[in-house]
């Protein structure tokens, strides 16, 4: 167990649980407006649909600005985020090779197994085999050194603009409650929630995760279709993400959009 990542994330969440103490509406209205911007557009349209997937395609500048927000919601660099989520694609729910398989229990797979530093995991040596095409950019090697880093200015122009209400609210609340609802696919859509495709995996969908992840939760569409940027499927799977990703087409910025195949549409 490596009791350095056990200490980070118990000082984050010790710093949140301040919160009551530094309340005030315009601190928590920013933590929502931040776990929307860093949750929805840097994770799950920016790492996930776009680096992890390819599912779309964006000028490079844009790409550069999304995967940087992305790297502010504080869940790794760029490399060690696709490299991991790739793992889990390639060998879902294996209890080894799946660096966070449900077949492990449930607190393995939602924080649990960032406690124990396995090297194909966590030494960029090795994982960045997966995410070759990332771990050669310049600009992601600077993101996936100084990733946390960058939660320094972020803190001093949230101290100017609010004080340590906004600090406290926009950096360590924001990032608590991101890291759960990210966490959450990875543990609660792998043991309950129902199936539209027989994947080969217990992946599954669950209205209330995709809720709180911008349309993440219709994780057994994903891994039915992982590279289609699409994941809600049926009428009633909002995907929020997907809003956004259909902005950027009509905005003549997002090409090359993976569309759900034939045997998928059908469900809508």
């Amino acid at each position: 167990m490596s009791w350095a990542s056990v200490g980070f994330f118990a000082a984050v969440h010790g710093v949140a649980l301040l919160a009551p103490w530094f309340f005030s509406w315009s601190a928590l209205g920013m933590a929502i407006a931040f776990h929307w911007l860093f949750g929805s557009v840097g994770i799950c349209l920016g790492y996930h649909r776009l680096l992890s997937h390819r599912s779309f395609k964006v000028p490079q500048w844009l790409e550069y600005i999304i995967a940087t927000i992305g790297a502010l919601a504080m869940q790794g660099g760029p490399t060690f985020w696709v490299a991991g989520h790739r793992q889990h694609h390639a060998f879902t729910e294996h209890t080894e090779k799946d660096p966070y398989s449900s077949a492990r229990g449930f607190w393995w797979s939602h924080m649990q197994w960032m406690f124990y530093l396995k090297p194909e995991v966590f030494d960029r040596r090795v994982y960045a085999q997966y995410a070759p095409d990332i771990a050669r950019d310049r600009y992601y090697a600077f993101l996936d050194r100084y990733f946390l880093v960058l939660q320094v200015p972020l803190a001093f122009a949230l101290y100017a603009v609010g004080g340590w209400s906004f600090v406290i609210y926009g950096v360590f609340v924001r990032a608590v409650l991101l890291w759960h609802c990210t966490w959450l696919i990875n543990s609660a859509n792998h043991l309950w929630g129902y199936r539209n495709f027989e994947s080969d995996d217990n992946s599954r969908n669950l209205w209330w995760v995709a809720l709180l992840t911008y349309g993440e939760g219709w994780h057994n569409n994903h891994h039915a279709f992982p590279k289609m940027a699409k994941s809600g499927l049926r009428p009633w799977e909002i995907d929020t993400t997907w809003w956004l990703i259909k902005g950027l087409q009509s905005a003549g910025l997002a090409t090359k959009v993976v569309m759900p195949p034939v045997k998928a549409r059908v469900l809508s």
